[in-house]
């Protein structure tokens, strides 16, 4: 039998998920009902915490059903009865806890009714939790907390899972975005999202997945997995913000998922070192391209326009982690972002020390594009001909790698090498990923055909 995917949930109730976007959708002053809880008259406050609680409820109701469909079903339910409930009453003081209890009771009831058994009771007193919210809040410690998210980043991150349906199912379970949206920011239809998100799903369900806590062993195991899924998610934002404004938004859901995942992990310098990494980078973005959407080199950049909130946020996280003295990839690749955001002008950079950091990095891990980000600090520091030499042995293993080729024209160039740094360029334009990288690469070669020598 056929697994079922977002949309046929729709099609088995309809018009609950359109009654929960329309809800949310609906300006405050429409939609809330007379004598509206004071304090929570604009709904968008009921909006952030449905997102906020999401992660936990929902690793909950995960544990409680062990099913994927079944908890997103409590889930999507709760929201629904929050929305009436919430602006009435007013804020329950756990609302992780308040979705939990009427999201369980609420799938509970949609059981009891296919069976035709006793229903519970009617809303108004399953919305009533004085008493029980009290006691599901102090159930809710830290290690429940805790157990419950790692169990749902983790079945998000299941090894059998190729990278595309772990990120897709972990911004869709976790993260709660709409699969048009996550097809949107795919380039894909929806359609072929929800087949995705559908066989990810199944293939969880025919693995037979444990909904235990997690063990030390598993944790330790998935937790890099987890931390990559993460750090993809952010790399298909940030690779294509110039081209795509539309995946703009995934570095913001990727941090998101970083800060979740430091709240599990607080002391644990490579999560730290995960979350400054990505804080450093996407506090660049306003500054990467300019109003035509043309890269714009680091070194060109108006750093006037970083964001400096995240790059304080970011610079003392990874100061954090280096105090642990627990060297891991992500803390040196933040280590580099902090040396950058550091400078106040491009001369201040301190390539030596970036150099020392990617020679490091080759250690942890040994990669053909480490390698080559190293060259730029190499260049430099010690000129383009040992830049050069340094990456010439990597073409092999890179022969269809955009920035390979663009890194190797602009050394060929800096040596005077004109003829050899248009192929070069030539074969980037080929390899090039998105119209922002071509049109870069076609900036050289326009300047470079007005003046050859």
């Amino acid at each position: 039998m056929r697994d079922a995917g977002p949309g046929d949930r729709d099609r088995r109730r309809p018009g609950a998920r359109q009654q929960l976007v329309r809800r949310l959708r609906t300006p405050p002053a429409r939609r809330l009902p007379a004598g509206s809880h004071r304090g929570v008259t604009d709904l968008a406050w009921i909006d952030a915490a449905l997102t906020a609680a999401r992660p936990q409820a929902l690793g909950a109701l995960l544990r409680y059903f062990r099913d994927l469909d079944a908890a997103e079903e409590a889930f999507q339910e709760a929201c629904l009865r929050a929305l009436g409930n919430w602006p009435r009453k007013g804020p329950p003081r756990d609302p992780a806890a308040w979705l939990i209890l009427v999201g369980r009771n609420a799938a509970i009831d949609q059981v009891r009714h296919r069976a035709r058994q006793r229903p519970l009771p009617p809303d108004e007193v399953i919305s009533d939790l004085e008493d029980s919210e009290a006691a599901m809040a102090e159930r809710l410690d830290g290690s429940h907390y805790r157990d419950d998210i790692l169990r749902l980043l983790f079945i998000c991150c299941h090894p059998d899972l190729p990278a595309t349906q772990q990120i897709a199912l972990a911004l869709r379970i976790v993260s709660g975005l709409p699969v048009r949206r996550i097809a949107r920011a795919f380039l894909v239809g929806e359609s072929a999202m929800e087949q995705r998100i559908t066989r990810a799903k199944a293939r969880i369900a025919g693995a037979d997945v444990p909904f235990e806590a997690p063990g030390p062993v598993e944790r330790a195991e998935r937790l890099a997995a987890v931390s990559a899924m993460i750090y993809l998610v952010f790399n298909e934002g940030y690779s294509a913000a110039g081209d795509t404004p539309r995946r703009a938004p995934l570095c913001d859901e990727a941090i998101r998922l970083a800060r979740l995942l430091l709240r599990l992990f607080p002391a644990e310098p490579e999560i730290m070192g995960l979350t400054a990494l990505l804080l450093l980078q996407h506090a660049r973005t306003p500054a990467r391209f300019d109003p035509a959407g043309a890269v714009v080199l680091l070194e060109d950049q108006d750093r006037a326009l970083w964001n400096r909130e995240m790059i304080a946020e970011g610079l003392a996280l990874i100061d954090k982690a280096m105090r642990h003295r627990r060297t891991g990839p992500y803390q040196v690749q933040a280590a580099v972002a902090a040396l950058h955001a550091r400078a106040s002008r491009p001369e201040e950079t301190d390539w030596a020390q970036i150099d020392r950091l990617y020679a490091t990095l080759e250690r942890l891990q040994p990669s053909p594009v480490v390698t080559l980000n190293r060259a730029v600090a190499v260049a430099k520091t010690r000129g383009p001909e040992a830049a050069l030499s340094l990456i010439e042995p990597l073409e092999p293993r890179l022969s269809g790698y955009f920035h390979f080729f663009g890194v190797k024209g602009a050394l060929l160039m800096q040596l005077g090498r004109a003829g050899e740094a248009r192929c070069a360029w030539d074969r980037a334009i080929a390899l090039a990923n998105t119209a922002a990288e071509a049109a870069h690469i076609r900036q050289h070669l326009d300047r470079l055909a007005r003046d050859p020598d």
